[in-house]
């Protein structure tokens, strides 16, 4: 079987780190520390510690009911930032396609090539629309920005959007192509929609026979359908200590003060706490041992209390690391990773953990970020 990922040859991974700017830090889960509020101050304060420490990207989740607004926060961190990429979450639909175009070229030229997008193809808050629908807008939206970003005029028409615009406005810092395009989706639709239209695919943890198998799965897709090649990531919590007893000690810290009706209504804070991904992480939750691991040092016990990605990596420095190589050497380039609270795991993985891995940005590997300021308005070209 032919290797299904683009980036297959790289001995490096794209390390990131986590800012939670939608309410979602503390120390012990279940109890709502002020110390840890998703301000302005407290979520920088991890992004710059995590540009510092030589993670290379960091994702910026979406949430209407408990979130900052993803690009308002990305402008305002994004000239204190040395090498750190951004990983904008937005849904698709919320802005108007070549409104969101140019926003996101301008936050390209802030932050001189080094945004990346994590499309988001959900319900918009207040609203409820059918699965299939949803994903038909979002081709749409993605298919937009790719004329913005890549052609000198956008026409388009189609079943939600007729458009006719010059593109100049539009045009993004990074070249051959624009922007990568990151997405995490496991139904049939959205398998499909990043296999003709992204660059990386997202999944959440699963045993490693599973991750193995879907990588397989979603790259024959793209491959089959759409003659494409994908790179793939994990979004993933960690717990690292010095010692197993530490790291086991950590978890059971970290969950003391949560019940299953206080789980269950921090769950259900997301908007998409009843998504399909979601229900395969409660799945897993039940497949685990009484200390809650699935195998070793895959910890989903945090999914108790948290929507979204519900498993941890816990261990020593070398456990951790370890378990690390395995994915990479199943074909996983992107790590997006995470823990409580983000500003000591943060700090904790990059004393550990991080040294030790080679480490890259998606963006200058795939060529899409100049050596020079690129020839548009909003760089080195004439202002329109």
């Amino acid at each position: 079987m032919s290797n299904p990922v683009r980036s297959a040859h790289l001995p490096s991974a794209e390390v990131s780190w986590f800012a939670p700017i939608c309410n979602g830090d503390d120390r012990f889960l279940g109890k709502r520390d002020p110390f840890y509020k998703s301000s302005f101050r407290n979520a920088s304060q991890i992004a710059r510690t995590a540009d510092e420490l030589g993670y290379r990207n960091m994702l910026l989740p979406s949430s209407y009911q408990v979130g900052q607004d993803t690009l308002t926060f990305a402008a305002a961190l994004a000239p204190q930032l040395r090498q750190m990429n951004l990983l904008t979450a937005i849904r698709c639909g919320e802005v108007h396609p070549p409104m969101l175009a140019r926003a996101l070229a301008t936050l390209d030229h802030m932050l001189l090539g080094k945004l990346t997008v994590n499309i988001i193809s959900s319900d918009l808050p207040g609203t409820k629309v059918e699965s299939a629908v949803r994903y038909r807008k979002s081709r749409e939206v993605i298919e937009i920005l790719k004329q913005c970003w890549t052609k000198d005029h956008l026409s388009f028409r189609g079943e939600f959007y007729d458009l006719d615009l010059p593109t100049a406005p539009v045009r993004p810092y990074q070249q051959n192509g624009g922007p990568l395009l990151y997405f995490g989706g496991y139904s049939p639709d959205g398998v499909e929609l990043c296999a003709e239209h992204c660059d990386v695919y997202l999944m959440w943890p699963e045993t490693e026979d599973k991750i193995q198998a879907h990588i397989q799965k979603v790259g024959a897709a793209a491959g089959a359908k759409f003659g494409r090649t994908l790179d793939f990531g994990l979004r993933v919590h960690v717990i690292v200590r010095e010692t197993e007893a530490e790291a086991l000690q950590a978890t059971r810290d970290l969950m003391h003060l949560v019940d299953d009706e206080s789980g269950e209504e921090l769950k259900n804070r997301a908007l998409d706490a009843k998504s399909y991904g979601v229900s395969k992480q409660a799945a897993l939750r039940e497949q685990s041992d009484k200390d809650g691991f699935v195998e070793d040092h895959l910890w989903t016990g945090i999914g108790r209390a948290r929507s979204g990605c519900g498993a941890a990596i816990v261990g020593t420095p070398d456990q951790v690391y370890d378990k690390l190589m395995r994915y990479h050497a199943m074909g996983i380039r992107s790590f997006i990773l995470s823990g409580y609270p983000h500003l000591e795991e943060c700090e904790l993985f990059a004393r550990y953990v991080l040294p030790r891995m080679k480490t890259c940005s998606l963006p200058e590997e795939l060529g899409r970020r100049p050596a020079m300021v690129p020839d548009t308005p909003l760089g080195g070209g004439i202002r329109i």
